[in-house]
């Protein structure tokens, strides 16, 4: 499960994904490592 590989609590995902919730940049580097991508592809920003 994406909360126990994170370390990010399932409501906080869900609030995240519904746009009522962010993230701190090391929560977003957590979760693009648990999703096996880089964290500009969860972000949208161009990799430096």
């Amino acid at each position: 499960m994406l909360s126990e590989r994170t370390g990010i609590d399932k409501s906080h995902l869900s609030k995240v994904q519904n746009g009522k919730a962010g993230l701190s940049d090391e929560k977003i580097r957590l979760l693009a490592e648990a999703l096996g991508v880089t964290p500009a592809d969860i972000t949208h920003e161009e990799n430096p």
